[in-house]
């Protein structure tokens, strides 16, 4: 749970710079009294094929005044806010045709990191390039340099960092808290010390940098220094925010030291509100690893209070508290109002029932579940099958976990191979000599383009224990452009003593 809130406040401190420039009242266009408006229309869009450009060109055809560009920045930020990107960027790039908008480096900025989003970075790099020199300023270089780091592009980040330091464009604390965060996710975190050091020499910290701090004691468990962190914070008069007690918690209950994860749980939740809905699943997540159960339920309670409709998210994070806290009741209970209420039919919130009658070994009621779902209208992901497959490979069922890996490998065009699962699959395989299995396996493997020295030793491993010669075998390793290491080798030479196993028993591809 640590690291899946640390990769959560990462993805919410890579914000786009150019948002704060250009941050003034989010929800205008929502907001602008009844009746039609430009800021309606764009916003009605919804399909991606559609054009912003002519919805705005209709409006004026229309008689309606030209809109402002005030107007429009206000439409492009609801629209980001939609991750509705395409639209937005259309907005921008109508704005740099008008004659009568004068644009400046914030908008340019926005514009950059709307590119870098639709049409890739490279794109965003050539926009960056052709700007006017003018134009090339702190804000559209932190653009850019937040396009590196979203990208993960450590060398090009610290070489961009160079040049804006070269230039002074490093007066605001943004630019660093990037660098941090990309060094965070890279493991990097000797670096970050380095950057806090050149980060005070220039300007002075803000909320995110400390948080970022505490995130890097977080990862290095380092409570002492997370401490230290908290009381700089305070003496430097920056309010903590949530994300600040939060990480303070996670760090607390990883060290066992839950009477100060009781205090700081209590600081987190006395800065939530409305505004900060993503925090209260933190809250969720931070009292189930405490084992609060009536916590739990509290601010589920409170959350259903405050807004109008839990999202899928929101039920994902409450049903695995429930099953982690064991209350598997509850959560089957919390599901069946999800079905009611939620309509998404979202195979995620599924899986983690489905995970937890597995993990109990109910793979019968796991099969049940799984097919009533299916009738429903969810269709399975690659994850509802590995889940099966695990489940089976714990039972050592080779028939049945094979049926489900197949399933699980067919539901993806790319599959991303799985080394732990295969190694186990091979083991129970080989400790079973169950060679039918082992050729089964490699058909399945080779049709997903994972066909490699170390499979074939593995499939050997399974000949040899089972006292059995390989039909064919170094002619399917040919076909399958398969090298000899030295244990490849060793297995051929002490296989090819062993009787010939019957050929039409075994299924193969030829």
């Amino acid at each position: 749970m640590l690291l899946r809130s640390i990769g959560t406040y990462l993805a919410v401190v890579r914000y786009f710079s150019a948002e704060a420039a250009t941050r003034t009242g989010a929800g205008a266009a929502r907001s602008s009294g009844g009746g039609d408006t430009l800021g309606r229309r764009l916003l009605s869009l919804v399909y991606p094929k559609r054009s912003a450009v002519v919805a705005i060109n209709k409006w004026k055809q229309e008689g309606h005044p030209p809109p402002r560009k005030y107007q429009l920045n206000r439409i492009v930020r609801e629209l980001r806010k939609d991750k509705r990107y395409k639209h937005a960027l259309e907005v921008c790039e109508w704005m740099t045709l008008q004659k009568d908008i004068k644009l400046v480096a914030g908008d340019y900025a926005v514009h950059l990191d709307l590119i870098t989003k639709v049409r890739g970075l490279n794109s965003a790099e050539k926009f960056f390039e052709d700007l006017p020199d003018r134009m090339r300023g702190q804000q559209t270089c932190s653009a850019l340099l937040h396009a590196y780091v979203q990208n993960n592009l450590v060398d090009k980040a610290e070489a961009l960092m160079l040049k804006m330091s070269e230039c002074d464009f490093l007066t605001c604390p943004l630019p660093y808290n990037h660098m941090m965060s990309l060094y965070i996710s890279n493991g990097k975190l000797d670096k970050v010390p380095e950057i806090i050091q050149k980060l005070k020499m220039n300007t002075s910290p803000d909320v995110v940098t400390f948080n970022l701090w505490l995130t890097s004691c977080a990862s290095q468990n380092d409570v002492e220094t997370a401490e230290r962190v908290l009381l700089e914070l305070k003496k430097a008069k920056i309010d903590p925010d949530w994300v600040t007690y939060s990480s303070l918690t996670n760090l607390y209950v990883k060290n066992g030291s839950l009477d100060k994860a009781g205090s700081t749980v209590k600081e987190m939740e006395n800065r939530i509100s409305r505004k900060t809905r993503v925090a209260y699943s933190s809250l969720l997540s931070l009292h189930t690893n405490m084992g609060n159960k009536d916590d739990v339920n509290r601010i589920w309670m409170k959350m259903k209070a405050s807004f109008r409709k839990m999202n899928d998210n929101e039920y994902i994070c409450m049903i695995s508290s429930l099953v982690k806290l064991g209350d598997f009741a509850g959560a089957e209970n919390l599901y069946r109002e999800w079905e009611s209420v939620s309509g998404t039919n979202d195979v995620r919130v599924s899986n983690i029932l489905l995970a937890s009658y597995i993990n109990q070994d109910q793979m019968e009621v796991a099969e049940k579940f799984c097919n009533q779902i299916m009738q429903k209208g969810v269709i399975p992901s690659y994850t509802t099958w590995e889940l099966f497959t695990w489940g089976y490979l714990k039972r050592k069922n080779v028939e049945k976990f094979l049926h489900y890996f197949s399933k699980a490998i067919s539901s993806v065009k790319k599959w991303s191979p799985g080394h732990r699962l295969v190694q186990e699959a091979f083991k129970i395989i080989e400790e079973q000599a169950h060679i039918e299995g082992a050729e089964q396996l490699l058909v399945i493997l080779r049709k997903a383009g994972h066909v490699n020295t170390n499979i074939y030793n593995l499939f050997l491993k399974t000949y040899a224990a089972a006292g059995k010669m390989p039909p064919i075998i170094a002619e399917r390793m040919r076909k399958d452009n398969v090298y000899l290491d030295q244990e490849t080798v060793g297995l051929l030479e002490l296989t090819s003593k062993m009787c010939v196993t019957d050929v039409s028993k075994i299924l193969f591809l030829s």
